[in-house]
């Protein structure tokens, strides 16, 4: 558990700080969302044995230095009474900004097809638990606009296309919060050397030929998405994109000219922006 620290030159009025974490997956849960959570929160604890440490530590680091955190996504790994009670406690307590992840819905991990229906079984309940809209929503500090979208089931719907087109029209530089990291060849290369899959949004279909079925299905972009990236790729008020997911630490630069910024889910990062 470590502070990275990282500067980006994105146009600010005037310099400030945010704390990043991702991918806090809390596993808390009693018995009044029955056995069956109980036990699925003692299975999925083993898997993330620091989680609560990490998130005391960026809680204690974002007081010390009056600074918002900012979270892109997977905060609890479940939906469950005791998690959205803690992650009330949490954002009342500090200063939150964050976009969802897929496990913000998930009710059993791994147990259904994760799509739209499924997402909006708990989305209410769950978006009560957060200060902003944690699918689509905007906050300006010093004169930088960050969009908090939410793109954990790698796509984008044409709801966010909108929102992300009309911010643009504020004319302010910009910086995004996905979950899930964009494509970008080097981090699609380093990814399939560990696995089947890259876990990325926007993979080229020709590169997810050897994707198992189920998870080319789950991370094949469509035509929404596709077209959400190119605008990205070309709106030059667009300066950095901040995600998560994939638990480990990671900068890069996508299209020449934005650097995408992946911190590690035992990790907090300290960004300065200037």
């Amino acid at each position: 558990m470590s502070i990275i620290k990282t500067k980006l030159n994105v146009g600010a009025t005037k310099p400030f700080k945010v704390l990043h974490m991702t991918d806090t997956h809390l596993t808390y849960a009693d018995m009044r969302d029955g056995e069956r959570k109980v036990n699925l929160a003692l299975s999925r604890e083993k898997i993330f044995p620091e989680n609560v440490k990490t998130l005391e530590y960026g809680v204690k680091t974002a007081k010390e230095l009056n600074v918002p955190i900012f979270h892109t996504g997977d905060l609890i790994d479940f939906v469950s009474l005791a998690n959205l009670e803690e992650t009330k406690k949490f954002t009342d307590e500090v200063d939150v900004f964050i976009s969802a992840g897929n496990h913000e819905f998930s009710q059993y991990v791994g147990e259904a097809v994760e799509d739209a229906d499924y997402r909006n079984q708990s989305l209410d309940k769950v978006q009560k638990v957060f200060k902003n809209d944690i699918r689509a929503s905007s906050r300006v500090i010093n004169g930088v606009n960050f969009l908090a979208i939410d793109n954990g089931y790698y796509l984008f719907e044409k709801e966010q296309l909108a929102f992300l087109k009309s911010e643009v029209k504020k004319g302010l530089p910009i910086v995004l919060l996905f979950h899930n990291p964009l494509f970008e060849k080097n981090l699609f290369d380093l990814r399939m050397k560990e696995g089947n899959n890259a876990a990325l949004v926007g993979v080229p279909k020709e590169l997810m030929a050897n994707y198992p079925e189920k998870r080319f299905i789950q991370q094949l972009a469509d035509d929404v998405t596709l077209e959400t990236i190119e605008f990205i790729k070309n709106e030059s008020k667009i300066k950095a994109i901040i995600t998560g997911h994939l638990h480990f630490n990671y900068e890069s630069e996508l299209y020449g000219r934005i650097p995408q910024i992946i911190t590690s889910c035992i990790d907090i990062r300290l960004i300065e922006f200037i």
